[in-house]
């Protein structure tokens, strides 16, 4: 049976020079990085040089960078600590963010009376950013803003750099969950006057389980897990650092060929949206998935015309021909619930209608797309 796999955005597959360092490291470097022989000397080196590394690919300094086992962990770190250290009572989100953000948002609202505020968006998803000014400038509580950069169903780019400096003038706290963008476009903090970012190495090809936290230097936020003095007092517990390693391996590569992959996933995506609308009437593509200018180039997210009861054997078909997709967010795999980000953005006709989503690498071809465009076209028409 043919294997296609068009879920990036869920997971990645491992670049073989990842599991090589990741090998060398867990084979040769297995000291504890916080002792104090040579073995957990040479360990510490790792670790360190790996956080310089990453460091300098935002332009941010090293100990601005704090190792999670990824974006969930990171995201629920910030956000619980900004309200706990950093006296923020009201906090700015969509109601199109991941749910690593929007339930850990609902706990504090629900659990310890944090005002939660929503700010309204168009059909693509896109920020409405004067309604976002005016709830900044609605209230002098002390404020948090979670938005993403790069919505992970539909794709939608936020002006992150406008975000940015909208927090700055009104005194807010801006913190992104960049999971879907890091490795896959250039970001430098240096510029932008975030707060705060997170990162998953298995975005960008490297191994699940590790990720980090960018927290701006003097912003005063304390730990959330307790016992040793790693990262900074601010996340106890031995660092795993045969997964940074490959983390640091996999973003090295990743903005080592920046340039040639992003160009050559862009030509997959524009024959994968043509391909699609000259095979299968009356298709439609989710948010702005379908403009480059307005949406990540790594995935699109698709509408296809099936009444409700076919929809239900769709995926299973799919799988039954080896094609890997998402129905709306992986993280929702195991959920009967449909995707609460299509809920927010589609026309009601549209929100019965099956949607999926498929996320790009460098590892596809055009001969996947010709295999998966003709299933999808075979299933419909029979």
């Amino acid at each position: 049976m043919k294997k296609v796999y068009f879920d990036s955005a869920a997971t990645s597959q491992v670049r073989d020079e990842v599991i090589s360092c990741m090998t060398n490291v867990l084979k040769n470097e297995f000291g504890n990085p916080s002792s104090t022989h040579s073995y957990g000397r040479s360990s510490k080196s790792i670790l360190e040089n790996c956080r310089k590394q990453i460091a300098s690919h935002l332009n941010v300094t090293a100990p601005e960078i704090i190792f999670t086992s990824g974006g969930t962990e990171a995201d629920n770190f910030i956000i619980n600590s900004c309200v706990r250290d950093l006296e923020v009572t009201r906090i700015i989100t969509s109601r199109i963010e991941h749910h690593a953000v929007l339930y850990a948002v609902q706990q504090l609202e629900k659990y310890q009376n944090i005002e939660v505020e929503y700010v309204t968006h168009g059909t693509c998803g896109t920020v409405d950013y004067e309604g976002l000014e005016q709830l900044l400038q609605a209230s002098e509580k002390k404020t948090l803003v979670s938005l993403m950069h790069v919505n992970n169903e539909i794709g939608t780019i936020l002006d992150i750099k406008r975000v940015a400096k909208l927090c700055k003038s009104n005194n807010a706290l801006f913190h992104s969950d960049t999971v879907q963008s890091v490795g896959h476009f250039e970001l430098d903090f240096s510029e932008v006057p975030i707060d705060f970012a997170v990162a998953a190495a298995h975005k960008f090809h490297g191994p699940k389980g590790a990720g980090f936290a960018f927290v701006r230097k003097n912003t005063g936020l304390q730990p959330l897990i307790f016992g040793g003095s790693q990262e900074r007092g601010l996340r106890a517990g031995t660092e795993a650092v045969y997964a940074i390693a490959g983390m640091t391996e996999a973003l090295n590569i990743a903005y080592k060929n920046l340039a040639e992959e992003k160009a050559y996933i862009i030509d997959l995506k524009n024959y994968f949206k043509e391909k699609l609308t000259s095979e299968i009437a009356a298709i439609k593509f989710n948010g702005s998935c379908h403009d480059n200018k307005k949406s990540t180039y790594t995935l699109l997210n698709v509408c296809l015309p099936l009444p409700p009861e076919k929809a239900m054997m769709l995926l299973f078909q799919l799988d039954l021909k080896g094609i890997a997709c998402s129905k709306g967010s992986a993280c929702q795999s195991g959920s009967s619930k449909g995707s609460h980000v299509l809920y927010e953005i589609l026309p009601d006709e549209d929100k019965g209608k099956p949607s999926l989503r498929f996320s790009f690498s460098s590892y596809n071809t055009k001969d996947e797309i010709d295999y998966v465009v003709a299933t999808l076209k075979e299933f419909m028409e029979n």
